[in-house]
């Protein structure tokens, strides 16, 4: 711990004067592996955003960066960070292990940590530097048969015991947090929900430019925006389904636009689109890069998020920083997101998504609604407030 002040005193029951320890800085170490150029992603995005707002907030403490791999100065965001490579590239389950219990056990070590700050849901057990550790959500008990069989061991066998071992675990939503209460032994009094913010660069766009933007990606027509990594769980071979029967029922000129990197156990969408008598109305873009996602968003007609279950669906809040309605899920987290801004259906009905599509193409006072109250319920979510509160978490820990 950095400098004390023993200025403030208190008196115990016996009357004797004790000191309150009043921390002046602190040196926060933090796992930034997620940081990568021009590869962000969910966790990314929330590594970087949430850092970003913390380092500005407190320009009197110490940050130290734990990169596994050759790092952007860009993640550099101010003097008080200090950025460090460790060694090995943790993309596997045995190099997670190596990391974490290794390399970010010594790290910590070395660098003399107040804290630790893991925004992937990791931690390490083999330190005893007091750990915050952010969870975003816990999809591998519900979705086990989605992944790897050897990360679904790690993951079976190493989450509860971070659980266990970090002093306070954040959630991105109160539905992650009472996911985690209900699956594992966890005292609820550690574990806090902190909503995620929204980029900046996510705002209203005026009608010129919608229009340049429908003619590079949509051949100049209105679209259906779908944005995230294309894997089983978000859903999109039903998307597409309900799609190509929302253009065989209508009869709109309207596209759908999947903008994300194909993850894996993709074939349900490659037979989706196939099938699909509407194919040249439905554009996958890859991934893609910082600067073009939110003027996609900004341009689109409608947002389209049905995935199967989330731990917050940052795309949601991003659609309503733009002025654009959205389709949504019922389950998980998305209707506690959402609130009134978004229309909410059964992910696994294909008739429900369709009829959504149909509605929200339809009903002009119905999506104009939408829009207002997206406008009311973005203001639930801020970075600056969720580094401030993430923030206070280890100010706490690290004072006691």
């Amino acid at each position: 711990m950095r400098k004390q002040n023993f200025a403030h005193f208190n008196f115990d029951s016996n009357s004797n004067l004790r000191p309150y320890r009043a921390v002046l800085f602190m040196r926060i170490a933090v796992n930034t592996r997620f940081l990568l150029k021009d590869q962000l992603e969910g966790i990314g995005w929330y590594t970087y955003e949430l850092l970003k707002c913390m380092v500005e907030q407190q320009p009197n403490d110490e940050f130290i960066f734990f990169f596994d791999r050759p790092y952007s100065d860009q993640y550099v965001f101010a003097k008080n960070v200090t950025p460090v490579v460790l060694f090995p590239q943790a993309r596997h389950p045995f190099l997670w292990h190596w990391w974490f219990e290794w390399s970010i056990a010594s790290a910590l070590k070395k660098h003399k940590a107040d804290v630790f700050l893991s925004p992937d849901g990791y931690a390490s057990l083999s330190t005893s530097v007091k750990t915050v550790m952010v969870t975003h959500d816990i999809a591998h008990v519900h979705y086990p048969q989605q992944i790897a069989f050897l990360t679904r061991k790690y993951y079976q066998q190493m989450v509860p015991r971070f659980l266990k071992h970090a002093q306070k675990v954040v959630t991105v939503s109160k539905f992650t947090r009472n996911d985690i209460l209900a699956a594992y032994p966890v005292d609820p009094e550690k574990v806090v929900a902190v909503y995620n913010g929204c980029r900046k660069e996510f705002q209203v766009i005026d009608a010129i430019e919608k229009a340049l933007i429908q003619e590079k990606y949509a051949e100049g027509q209105e679209y259906f925006f779908y944005v995230g990594a294309v894997h089983p769980r978000k859903n999109v071979h039903r998307l597409i389904s309900a799609f190509d029967q929302f253009k065989s029922n209508t009869k709109s000129k309207k596209k759908l636009l999947i903008g994300g990197r194909f993850a894996w156990k993709t074939g349900e969408v490659k037979l989706a689109y196939d099938n699909a008598i509407h194919q040249e109305d439905i554009l996958f873009l890859g991934y893609l890069k910082n600067e073009e996602v939110p003027r996609l968003m900004g341009a689109a007609y409608a947002l389209t998020y049905v995935s199967l279950f989330e731990g917050f669906g940052l795309p949601l809040v991003e659609a309503m920083n733009c002025g654009v309605p959205f389709i949504t899920s019922n389950c998980s987290s998305m209707p506690e997101v959402a609130g009134d801004a978004g229309m909410l259906v059964n992910p696994e009905s294909l008739s429900e998504i369709t009829q959504a599509l149909e509605r929200i193409e339809s009903d002009k006072a119905l999506y104009q609604q939408l829009v207002y109250n997206g406008k009311k319920q973005k203001l639930a979510f801020s970075w600056k407030v969720a580094a401030k509160r993430v923030y206070a978490l280890m100010y706490d820990l690290v004072q006691h």
